[in-house]
């Protein structure tokens, strides 16, 4: 099994190469969706959140409201690291879970965003960094997500640097240009992360 590490700043387009990857036949495990997934209504996961902070981060639907629990955690590092003792553990039962139903020479795709400032570079076989200029993924924050171009700015500030990104990567795919031309470079991955897997 070839397990590839793929990373992007906000804005670089990282979620289109992982679609694309995924209709290629990678097995696409995304981190953030799995965080999101086990704390929703009735899963164990939000029952612990809700022992550990409290009915009032729940939404009246008793979903989990994400800004409300954010705004407690980013707040205070020791409540923030009980939450990532709650989240953390079943996220990685989830990955474990998705692993093992993988087939033994598939090529699984780790869809992470901090890769390179949480340092995981190692753990994969290869990592791939879609990789775009600061100003173009300010525009495309603003252009698809309505986002002020000062919370743009502040978002890719908090992120690893274009330079710290590209350091860990084994193989880069830049994203400047036309959809056409990222499914071409996208090709290219593919067939080199078959070769890398024994399969081309």
């Amino acid at each position: 099994m070839l397990k590839t590490g793929l990373t992007g700043g906000i804005g670089s387009g990282k979620s289109e190469v992982s679609k694309r990857l995924a209709a290629k036949g990678a097995v696409v495990i995304d981190a953030d969706r799995i965080a999101r997934e086990v704390v929703e209504p009735d899963t164990p996961g939000l029952a612990r959140v809700v022992a550990a902070f409290g009915e009032g981060v729940l939404r009246p639907d008793g979903s989990l409201d994400r800004e409300k629990l954010g705004s407690i955690v980013f707040a205070d590092p020791e409540r923030l690291a009980a939450l990532n003792a709650i989240v953390h553990p079943l996220v990685g039962e989830r990955v474990a879970e998705l692993q093992s139903r993988a087939a033994d020479d598939a090529i699984t795709v780790y869809d992470v965003p901090l890769l390179a400032e949480n340092h995981l570079a190692p753990m994969y076989d290869v990592v791939i960094v879609v990789d775009a200029a600061d100003e173009t993924r300010i525009r495309r924050l603003a252009e698809h997500r309505g986002m002020l171009e000062a919370d743009a700015k502040s978002r890719i500030a908090a992120q690893a640097s274009r330079e710290d990104r590209l350091a860990v990567a084994d193989i880069v795919i830049p994203n400047e240009g036309s959809l056409a031309e990222l499914d071409a470079r996208v090709d290219e991955v593919w067939e080199e992360l078959t070769r890398r897997a024994g399969r081309g």
